[in-house]
């Protein structure tokens, strides 16, 4: 049988399993919160953010005069364990849950404070030789605490995403270079347009996603203001006055990244416009990935109904009833996570209005949609490059022959014949199914070798001088 030990609270005595690190509260919230099913430790660097606010406090409350060296280096060590990706599975919590943190914050505590206390040599619970509120959580609220580990987990997560982003943009940008001479029909409106190439295409689909570089880097930069110090409500009440700037500078120390103190920690604390615009910019980024996921499976339709100007990696059998028939799996996969990205950026517009006076209660929401958002896009850019993009083949001669005998190609011929001349042979050739080519010549137009050198597809790729 399970073994366990007694804890309690303002509400009273609850079991908590013997050999946890957790303690009341965070049982409380188990008991509480069956939401989501998406826990605290499904989000490491949630986990390791939270022990990294814990180790700079103590430091910081250490080097106030405020707790004691033993103290402090348990304390420390327990943090260092947890950042070194120990301890991990004593973080249940469901992500979702009411109480603005106080739960995530508490479980940090009690699981630090816990193992503080076996390293000082006493049992999990003696909370007497190293409690989770007045030890763990010394100059601290939920309310400092909580926002400012969001704030670093999300540091971390950015710089995952960067780099599933930048591999993406990279395989795009080797198509473009492996198609830079394959010819074939641009579309507007679905309709033929002009000739381009296919590496002009796909070196288009890097262009674009290596803007979110920047943008994704620029908006994360505005996590790097926090308001510890603040505790509750930004006032700091039962902080000392050195703490928020000093607290924000061993952070700095400890990750090496430049956290500054908030000017302002009253307005600071319940201020959610840097999750906004952060979010804002994933569902830019996912807007444009699933704009590409579309065009993908138009330029891989088919094969014989169809545009097929590509082939795409296939993956697996695409129904059971159709036998042959192989879809487009991955770029659809990315489509459905990019729906759902765009989605949760709503919920966090959402929640980020929800604030009231000086707090924020539903930063856990936020933080929960944003970190899935992270996590989700950063899989489906990893998939869409692995299973798909490195493996796409194209169809040269369905591209060139696309072009020959499209009518988008007597748009050359403005500048030469004028737009009236050209929209007539446009419509006869659209009548007639005869070539724009041939109506040319039967109008005598243009000559032949003048025609010949305006209509060659190569000499519509980009801005060039009037053939004479």
């Amino acid at each position: 049988m399970k073994e366990y030990r007694t804890e309690s609270d303002l509400l009273g005595e609850i079991q908590v399993p013997k050999d946890a690190y957790y303690g009341v509260q965070t049982q409380r919230a188990i008991d509480n919160f069956h939401i989501s099913g998406s826990k605290m430790s499904d989000f490491p660097d949630v986990v390791n953010a939270i022990a990294y606010v814990k180790l700079a406090a103590v430091q910081t409350n250490n080097q106030l005069g405020l707790i004691s060296n033993d103290l402090t280096k348990a304390i420390s060590q327990a943090c260092q364990e947890i950042i070194d990706g120990k301890l991990h599975q004593y973080f249940p919590v469901d992500m979702i849950q009411g109480g603005a943190g106080t739960s995530v914050n508490m479980n940090a505590n009690e699981v630090i404070a816990n193992r503080a206390l076996e390293i000082l040599g006493h049992q999990k619970g003696e909370y007497q030789y190293c409690s989770p509120n007045d030890h763990v959580n010394l100059s601290q609220s939920t309310n400092d605490a909580y926002p400012t580990t969001l704030r670093l987990a999300l540091i971390h997560m950015n710089v995952k995403i960067i780099n599933s982003l930048r591999q993406l943009i990279t395989s795009f940008r080797k198509k473009g270079e492996e198609f830079r001479e394959v010819i074939k029909m641009g579309r507007t409106q679905l309709q033929d347009a002009v000739p381009m190439t296919l590496g002009q295409e796909f070196e288009a689909f890097a262009a674009t996603l290596d803007e979110e570089v920047i943008r994704l880097n620029n908006n994360a930069h505005l996590f790097l203001e926090i308001n510890m110090g603040g505790t509750a409500i930004g006032t700091g009440l039962n902080a000392h006055p050195k703490y928020a700037h000093l607290c924000a500078e061993n952070l700095g120390k400890l990750t090496h990244l430049p956290f500054v103190s908030a000017p302002n920690l009253v307005e600071a604390t319940p201020d959610t416009g840097s999750y906004v615009i952060y979010s804002s910019a994933l569902k830019r980024m996912a807007v444009k990935l699933s704009k590409i996921c579309n065009d993908l499976r138009l330029l891989s339709s088919g094969p014989r109904a169809g545009l097929h100007e590509i082939n795409l990696p296939a993956m697996q059998p695409g129904s059971s009833i159709m036998p042959g028939k192989v879809n487009p799996v991955i770029p659809e996969v990315v489509n459905q996570v990019c729906f759902k990205v765009i989605g949760n950026d709503l919920t966090v517009t959402f929640a980020a209005e929800a604030g009231q006076l000086q707090l924020n209660v539903m930063e856990p929401v936020l933080g929960q949609a944003i970190a899935e958002n992270i996590t989700f896009l950063q899989r489906a850019m990893d998939t869409l490059r692995t299973k798909c993009i490195d493996g796409i083949t194209a169809n040269r001669d369905v591209c060139l022959n696309m072009v020959k005998n499209s009518i988008g190609i007597v748009t050359a011929l403005n500048p030469y014949i004028g737009y009236k001349n050209s929209t007539k042979v446009a419509k006869e050739a659209l009548e007639t199914g005869k070539s724009v080519y041939d109506i040319v010549l039967e109008k005598n137009l243009m000559t032949q070798e003048k025609l010949d050198a305006v209509l060659d597809p190569r000499a519509m790729l980009d801005p060039h001088a009037l053939v004479q």
